[in-house]
Order: structure tokens, then sequence, then C-alpha cells
């Protein structure tokens, strides 16, 4: 491993979780991210003299439980972080780890190349921007996105509360997030959203776009999927689950890191400032009540986005929570 990686992996620790020398920090990863495993463990040994790995199965989707074993353990650490492939955030073992007082950082898809663009942002900027657009969310009742491409969607947000307030220092017990973070982000009441939405950047999944993939939204649910290769595959994805929920409008989240650029992988592509995020899927675990088996998020580049009939966002331009 590279000295740059190890330095910015122990930098995460001091700085965005505050690891003491007396905690318990465990490393969940896997084969395809061994390598970043090994440096924040590597790492961890620099600040605690409790510090253990644990490699587990690539697993075979997003939010897939890891084995009771592993889940157990998550709970009996102070400090977890999950470098790997696909994501252990929404499960039941982080949910049960972050109720013990485990301060978590999931990293699903993490790269050297994230880590070292995005892992000496300015945080504490980072959380303003993101806790202002939260508490404007929280006083809210109607959510409308528009953009150039033809993105015109309306949403009730009514009642819901803005998420992700931690803005990726994660200091507290039972504090949690994702590493690189920066996103506020909400559930809109189920069968609100009604309109279309053009996702031009990337989508989980699928990753980065060719083309553009074209939703038509009613009473909450995508009816319609449009678009090139990337589309087709999705729309594929979809209809695996086997469950109509999966096309349930899931989340509406508003990008806020600004070291973050689009490369393809939703940990980092739903972060940058300037963009905004429509998932599909489950959101039970942030407000909602949809729960079903899969939740990908489609970025969008230079969104006009209003609350309330206020506008917030122009083109792509923070018109609020400046710094």
């Amino acid at each position: 491993m590279s000295q740059e990686l190890l330095d910015a992996c122990q930098h995460a620790l001091e700085n965005n979780l505050e690891v003491g020398s007396g905690e318990k920090v465990l490393i969940v990863t896997d084969l395809h991210k061994r390598t970043i495993g090994f440096a924040f463990e590597s790492a961890a040994r620099r600040l605690a003299r409790d510090v253990e790995l644990i490699e587990i199965s690539v697993a075979d989707r997003n939010g897939q439980e890891p084995s009771s074993a592993v889940a157990e353990k998550m709970s009996k650490v102070d400090v977890l972080l999950i470098p790997v492939t696909r994501s252990l955030s929404w499960t039941d073992a982080r949910l049960a780890a972050t109720e013990s007082g485990t301060r978590v950082a999931s990293m699903p898809g993490i790269t050297e190349e994230i880590i070292l663009r995005t892992f000496y942002a300015d945080y504490q900027a980072i959380q303003k921007r993101v806790r202002a657009l939260c508490d404007i969310f929280d006083r809210s009742h109607s959510l409308r996105v528009t953009t150039s491409l033809g993105t015109d969607i309306r949403m009730d947000i009514s009642g819901r509360q803005g998420r992700g307030r931690r803005g990726g220092l994660y200091t507290e017990a039972g504090a949690w997030g994702n590493l690189p973070c920066g996103e506020a982000f909400i559930a809109p009441i189920e069968g609100s959203a009604e309109g279309i939405y053009v996702v031009d950047a990337s989508h989980s999944g699928v990753g980065r776009l060719s083309d553009p993939i074209w939703f038509a939204v009613s009473e909450g649910r995508v009816k319609a999927i449009e678009g090139g290769r990337e589309a087709s595959r999705l729309a594929a994805l979809l209809d695996e689950v086997g469950s109509p929920d999966a096309y349930k409008i899931a989340e509406l989240g508003i990008g806020c890191n600004d070291r973050a650029a689009v490369c393809g992988i939703t940990l980092e592509d739903e972060k940058v400032l300037g963009t905004c995020h429509i998932a599909v899927g489950s959101n039970v675990l942030f407000g909602g009540t949809t729960a079903v088996d899969i939740h990908l998020d489609g970025v969008l580049t230079r969104p006009t986005i209003y609350v309330d009939q206020r506008k917030i966002i122009e083109d792509g331009r923070l018109l609020t929570a400046q710094d």
C-alpha cells in the first residue's frame, strides 16, 4: 500500500471518527477492497491498541446481511470501518451496531482514488451545508426538481425529516454514515411523486452513464424507464427483485461535498456539490415506509430545486447553506 493511502486513512480516523488509544476498532472488508482494509488496519494500529480485521465474502447485492458471527462483532466495538464492494449500510447488522453505540464509517465501493480525492475535505464546512438543507427540509411540505434535460418532478415531504446531519463527522456514540460523506437527503411521502426525471451522471447498479436514463413517475412509482443500454440493464435489475415496491420513489438527496467528483461509483457521485440524486426502492430505515430488497440512486447534474415554491438550488448552484 502507498504511504499516501495510509496517511489519508489515518487522517480520517483522527478527524472524522476521533479514534482513541483505548478503543476497540473493527475493519470489515472483502477480497476486492482488501488493500484498503489493510490500510485502515495499519492506520488504526497507530492510534488504538485493540484492532481487528475481518474479511467477508463479496456480497451478491447491496444490503445483504453479513454472518451472525460478524454481525455480533460489529456491535461489540467502539469504531467500525466497512470498506466493502457492496453496501452493508442498510442492514440489520449495521443498525444493531449503531444502536449499541458503535461509531460506523460505511464505504461501499470505495477506491484509493476516492480516498485521496475526498478524505482531506473540509468536513466542518460540509456538515454546515448539510445541516442547513436538512433544516429547510424539516419545515417544508413540497419539493420540485427540474433540469435542462427535461426533469420536472414534484413530491410531498410533509412531516418527514432531513437526514445526513453528521456530514461525515462520526465522533459520538452511535453516529454513522459514509466516508466520503456530504449529502442532505429525505424520504418523500409514498405515492406523492409525480413527473419525469432524467439521470445523466451515474446510477447505482449500472455505473457511469453513456446515455441519460429517463424515468416517468406517477403516484410515487416509476412507470417507465427509457434510454440506452444502461437503462435496459437497470430495468432488468429492478424486475429481478420481483416486487412492485422496487419501483417506488424512495429518496431525494442533495450533494454537499466540494471535493467529490463524478466517477461512476455512487458512494462518491451522490455527494458531489451541485448534484442531486433520486432513488428507488427501500427507505424504511431513514424515515419512509417502503421495505424491499433494493435501493438504487440516480445522480442528476445541474438541478434547479424548489421547496414550498422557494428556489434553493439554481442550475447546480446552492442559493442557501453557503459557507
